[in-house]
């Protein structure tokens, strides 16, 4: 979706409001799409003192795995994003806090598309007390206890002794 910004540049224009949504189903991450469903972007481009700012929602259901014990999870998402935008960038900095638009257009999937890839997180979990998988049998251990024994350290087996006798 490209919006034209020429009337915010050039003050005839005071506000843009933005309610889209985009499909974001080949989005990548790890091996697999977690994005099946279609992001939902809600704000406004406006112009306020010779400056044009966006200011948006960004929302979307992230389907995953868990990375301790590999059920599928499903995480809801939503950030802002608020930046300034420009025709050029004058001391030529690669600054987080402008967008810089060609002929007056902004792209606005594609950025859309650039933010949700930078928000997405590196380590997923179900929830934050996840204990993960067995290292030995493999069993959930979120859902069941499993029986095996734990590795003792060679150097401490001589206190297990200990144990065994009382």
């Amino acid at each position: 979706m490209k919006i034209d910004l020429a009337e915010l540049f050039n003050g005839s224009k005071g506000e843009i409001d933005i309610d889209t949504s985009f499909d974001m189903s080949d989005l990548v991450y790890s091996t697999y799409n977690p994005v099946r469903d279609a992001v939902a972007v809600k704000g406004r481009l406006f112009s306020k003192a010779d400056v044009v700012y966006l200011d948006i929602n960004v929302s979307f259901a992230f389907y995953g795995l868990c990375d301790r014990c590999a059920d599928e999870l499903k995480k809801d998402f939503s950030f802002n994003v608020k930046k300034i935008v420009v025709e050029e960038l004058q001391n030529e900095n690669d600054d987080d806090d402008y967008i810089v638009v060609n002929n007056r257009t902004l792209d606005l999937k594609e950025l859309v598309y650039e933010e949700v890839s930078l928000s997405l997180p590196t380590k997923l979990l179900c929830k934050d007390d996840c204990k993960g998988l067995c290292a030995q049998c493999g069993a959930n251990l979120n859902v069941s206890k499993c029986d095996c024994k734990k590795d003792i350290d060679p150097r401490l087996s001589a206190l297990l002794q200990l144990l065994d006798e009382e």
